[in-house]
């Protein structure tokens, strides 16, 4: 079994992104500024967003946190999304979900700039990826792939599931998979809450993307023998025995289900790490665009 380290991963494309922006500043020309859109405290998001600040800090990025106040009205929301469409000195920005429940969440992603949502949620960036056009591709699918290349698992020809069939994760990742290129060339079985016998499917799989958030739902009777396992699942689970009363898990039984496995992700330290880096990827990528357009 070898590990999938996402965060030996992560660090590398930091450090080739950094070098990047060294030369861009010895060029004397303007560096990448990510901007992030928090709205409330929810202390999941604010890690979140503080991991990405700090990461652009440490590569070189400029960076811009914008904290708004829980009960920010939609319409104040969408006119601070529109001031970051406009504004020149931005390349690109998120707008940290879950947003409030008193504002719709797909008019504000619709309402960003397609060049600079570099979380790769409007349609317009789905649609060209689906197409296999360059555009931004959703951080967490994008950090899977490069995973996958970096580690040179063999996926032609294989044959994938991936449980899960969200916008963020398993639907994007399901695409790109049966894409022509590398780390793709798959055949993809997409799961859900209504597959029957999802045991039946991951016994038969090659490789399985588990992006529940249930925790230890892919058990070791439900894998077979060399398979790949990338765990996208990350849930606080409680637990009063610990210091600061939960431990993290993913949606795999890791214990069990690594003894079988050729590769695994962990959780922490494996697809998590990932997503961070590749959204600094999407930025760097939105300020080489915004460039040669000028």
């Amino acid at each position: 079994m070898k590990l999938l380290d996402g965060k030996t991963i992560s660090n590398k494309i930091k450090e080739e992104i950094a070098l990047e922006v060294t030369q861009i500043k010895e060029r004397g020309e303007k560096v990448p500024h990510l901007a992030a859109v928090l709205v409330g405290n929810d202390g999941a998001s604010l890690t979140y967003v503080g991991s990405k600040v700090r990461s652009c800090k440490k590569i070189g990025f400029e960076s811009t946190l914008i904290h708004l106040p829980e009960e920010t009205s939609e319409e104040e929301l969408l006119e601070k999304v529109e001031q970051l469409n406009l504004d020149e000195a931005i390349d690109g920005y998120i707008v940290q979900l879950p947003l409030p429940k008193h504002i719709d969440e797909e008019k504000v992603l619709m309402a960003v700039h397609p060049d600079k949502d570099v979380d790769g949620f409007h349609p317009t960036n789905f649609g060209k990826m689906a197409l296999d056009m360059e555009t931004f591709i959703s951080a967490t699918p994008f950090g899977i792939m490069e995973l996958l290349r970096r580690y040179e698992v063999d996926t032609v020809g294989k044959h994938a599931v991936v449980i899960g069939r969200s916008h963020i994760v398993g639907r994007p990742i399901s695409i790109l998979m049966s894409q022509k290129g590398k780390a793709a060339n798959c055949t993809v079985t997409l799961t859900h809450s209504r597959t029957k016998d999802i045991k039946a499917l991951t016994l038969q799989a090659d490789i399985i993307v588990s992006a529940l958030g249930v925790p230890h739902f892919l058990k070791a009777d439900m894998v077979k023998e060399g398979a790949v396992i990338i765990d996208v699942g990350i849930t606080r689970v409680p637990d009063e025995s610990r210091e600061r009363g939960y431990y993290i898990t993913g949606d795999v039984d890791f214990e069990k289900v690594s003894k079988k496995a050729s590769f695994i992700t962990p959780v922490p330290g494996g697809v998590g790490p990932m997503t961070i880096a590749m959204l600094l990827k999407n930025t760097l990528l939105a300020r080489k665009r915004h460039r040669s357009k000028k």
